[in-house]
């Protein structure tokens, strides 16, 4: 009788184990990235029509970037953007070849991404570590490129994220610090107001993308990063 209990409390433990576990394990899943090879065959086909700048500065990322007139916020660079909206960082690295190594050795690359990440249930270690892959990926063909991160905003419609999303970008500024081609562009604590939630003002009516104001904000500080990472 007393086997029989023993056996019964451990099988109650690994099934208390086993449901703990598994919904972690499901948040941490990568969604099916070909959901984005309309973006990316698009990418593919403006490539073949047109000439790619010689040492592009390269913007790449979720929405964000694709939202963001970039050749129009640094009309003296030879801008190429490959933002995708949606995209967690697993999709980037799964198309890596089309939005980053194909291109000549870019003079610096932009990222933002991870957003969607930690609204898709992933934790801000997981950002870290596929942050850490990507850069990895590109500097293996591309040793000397710097990166410049834009840390995950501070948005209305994702407020109740921030906690994980500011420690995201935390433990990617640590990463940062310790790396002289890694750069981290602090955009996001400008976007805070005095309250210490983010300022309405800069979002478009979804509270989630960047009006034009936000934009020149990002432009501003950026433009001073590009600056910085390429000296």
């Amino acid at each position: 009788m007393l086997k029989l209990k023993t056996r019964l409390f451990s099988f109650i433990i690994v099934l208390w184990v086993f449901n703990s576990i598994m919904p972690l394990m499901a948040q941490q899943t990568d969604p099916d990235p070909n959901r984005f090879l309309k973006e990316i065959d698009s990418f593919r086909q403006w490539d073949a029509k047109n000439a790619i700048p010689h040492h592009p500065v390269l913007f790449i990322g979720s929405s964000s970037i694709r939202k963001w007139k970039t050749h129009n916020s640094f009309p003296d660079l030879p801008v190429v953007n490959r933002g995708f909206g949606g995209a967690h960082i697993s999709d980037m690295l799964y198309f890596i070849r089309d939005i980053a190594l194909k291109y000549e050795t870019p003079s610096c690359i932009i990222f933002y991404c991870g957003d969607n990440n930690i609204a898709g249930g992933k934790s801000a270690q997981r950002v870290l570590s596929d942050y850490q892959k990507f850069v990895r990926a590109v500097h293996k063909k591309f040793p000397d490129v710097p990166f410049i991160y834009i840390p995950i905003k501070p948005s209305l419609s994702r407020w109740a994220l921030w906690k994980q999303m500011k420690k995201a970008n935390e433990l990617i500024r640590d990463y940062s610090d310790k790396n002289k081609l890694l750069f981290y562009a602090d955009t996001a604590t400008p976007m805070i107001d005095n309250d210490g939630t983010p300022q309405k003002d800069l979002f478009v009516a979804d509270g989630l993308h960047l009006n034009a104001k936000g934009y020149k904000l990002w432009t501003k500080i950026i433009a001073g990063a590009i600056k910085d990472a390429k000296h």
